[in-house]
């Protein structure tokens, strides 16, 4: 398996090029640390995991992207690798977008120096491949890490309030109903009515007033304790499987860190809820959880129609669902996803989007295993 953005879990399907840069990725990052720490401004201070923030799945998207055939143009196609890094570097360091620059720009003589220094020679289609890669991821990193520090906010009270007054109506008319009737059954009936809409709007809320707070610049408050990611991904899954059935495929092996349990508990709630609404219908739902440089990688891919390229950046924000599920019906005020991005944001990561036709939709979130250290690091809201 690699730590592509795409869950691609065959690296013998690669090219022989690129299974021998696969195997060079820690000798390449090492090697990119080394060098980011000694030249680049606001790096040498910066723990390990923060400082490799996406680049493990950028440098492994670059190794599909060189094998011909695979359905990856580039490492910034279809996905939000470069963005989520220019977003956390404006959150989380000092930097200033030259040192954006200048990662990249290291990144990529790191990995032409490396795999030189180990015998593996690159064609022409090969060095187009990694250059251009490195522009793309250039020019998206520095978009997202100026549009970060701009700090654009959403107006959405009218979506709310529209959206509340769903379950709201349901309340009202169930309520007048009971004035005028004696059948204990109807009645029975009409209260689990009001209740389940009653707890729906407790949930919008509370997301409302998680998203509220994150946009305004204050920190989620986290309760942060030793959990067990996987433990809850099974308990999730379990649950969910009693009314999708045994959809839900787990990979990966059992990660401990210090984040707040109920804030993840919810957040994977939310992307396997997203994976089974916009989905192919009963396609298998994959959850993979990955740990690597001291970063906790959870993702989960389903297959269906793909997230338009120019929309990926707006299912994170709130009340700007992409047309895709606008189209598709499904219930939501694109307040579930925004609650992820504030969650691994305030556990001082990222959150990221693969998605293509062929390779399918993946979404997860990148955060450090220990999250104590970041605790007072700004979020987008507070930029």
């Amino acid at each position: 398996m690699t730590t592509a953005s795409d869950q691609n879990l065959d690296i013998k399907g690669l090219s022989a090029t690129a299974q021998r840069m696969l195997g060079l990725r820690d000798i390449v990052l090492a090697e990119w640390e080394n060098r980011v720490r000694g030249t680049v401004k606001g790096a040498s201070g910066l723990p390990h995991p923060v400082l490799l923030n996406t680049f493990p799945t950028l440098y492994d998207n670059i190794a599909e992207a060189l094998s011909p055939g695979y359905p990856r143009n580039n490492a910034c196609d279809s996905n939000t690798v470069a963005s989520e890094h220019g977003g956390e570097r404006a959150r989380i360091t000092d930097y200033s977008h030259q040192a954006v620059i200048a990662e990249y720009q290291l990144l990529r003589w790191t990995i032409l120096d490396v795999l030189n220094q180990h015998g593996v020679t690159l064609n022409t289609q090969e060095f187009n491949v990694i250059h251009s890669s490195m522009d793309n991821c250039i020019q998206e990193s520095v978009n997202a890490f100026t549009l970060a520090q701009a700090a654009l906010r959403e107006r959405f009270i009218i979506t709310v309030t529209h959206d509340l007054r769903n379950p709201l109506q349901v309340i009202n008319s169930a309520a007048e109903l009971l004035l005028h009737l004696n059948d204990l059954d109807k009645i029975h009936n009409l209260a689990s009515t009001i209740m389940a809409n009653g707890q729906r709007m407790d949930r919008m809320i509370e997301d409302l007033l998680d998203a509220a707070v994150f946009h305004s610049g204050e920190r989620l408050k986290l309760h942060l304790a030793n959990v067990d990611v996987m433990a809850i991904v099974r308990e999730v899954c379990d649950q969910l499987a009693e009314v999708y059935g045994a959809r839900f495929e787990i990979l990966g092996t059992p990660v401990t860190g210090r984040w707040d349990g109920d804030a993840i508990r919810r957040t994977i709630e939310n992307l396997v809820g997203n994976a089974l609404k916009y989905g192919a219908p009963n396609s298998t739902i994959r959850i993979k959880i990955s740990h690597l440089h001291e970063r906790m990688l959870l993702t989960v891919h389903n297959d269906g129609e793909p997230i338009p390229a120019d929309q990926l950046e707006s299912v994170f924000q709130v009340f700007r669902r992409a047309e895709a599920a606008k189209k598709s019906m499904q219930p939501g005020w694109g307040i579930g996803l925004p609650y992820v991005r504030s969650v691994a944001e305030s556990h001082g990561g990222s959150v990221q989007i693969d998605s293509d036709a062929k390779r399918g939709t993946t979404l997860g979130v990148d955060i450090p295993i220990d999250a104590r250290p970041f605790q007072n690091a700004p979020t987008l809201g507070g930029v």
